[in-house]
């Protein structure tokens, strides 16, 4: 499992994952080579899937926020199979959750306004086969988005 400094360390990553093995080493009081061996087997192990750049949304103009509740028309193989294949083809689509309660998917999706939602609706979402209805929810405020887990 973790030691103390492996989480440290996924911490100060989290933070800034540009960081060079030398700085890592000054904070985590390590040398440079024990850091890059840390990093190695936390990447080796899958702990470390990924490293990303956090793009502003607004210089993109991707800030409008949109959470759609999909209820498929029954919980068929098919249905599921069908949903879940076409939904990771929408670029549009960063997320999505297969969950319990009155809906069985929700998305988080990102474009320019309520123009671009609307065609996304009309055009994309609501041709996948088998969604039995949707419900949108238009985010107002981010008040907390984040990548971290803390540890």
């Amino acid at each position: 499992m973790l030691d103390s400094i492996d989480k440290k360390l996924l911490n100060l990553l989290q933070n800034d994952c540009k960081q060079t093995t030398k700085q890592l080493s000054l904070q985590l009081n390590l040398s440079v080579t024990a850091v890059y061996e840390r990093i190695k087997k936390l990447e080796n192990q899958k702990i470390i899937q990924q490293y990303a750049a956090i793009i502003n949304k607004k210089k993109v103009e991707k800030s409008f926020l949109v959470f759609c509740h999909v209820k498929l028309m029954q919980h068929s193989t098919e249905h599921v199979a069908t949903f879940e294949k076409e939904i990771l083809q929408l670029s549009e689509v960063s997320e999505c959750f297969h969950v319990s309660g009155d809906y069985d998917y929700i998305l988080k999706i990102y474009v320019k306004d309520m123009e671009a939602y609307r065609n996304f609706m009309v055009t994309k979402l609501t041709a996948i086969k088998f969604i039995g209805s949707t419900h949108s929810t238009f985010a107002i405020e981010e008040l907390k988005n984040t990548t971290k887990v803390m540890l």
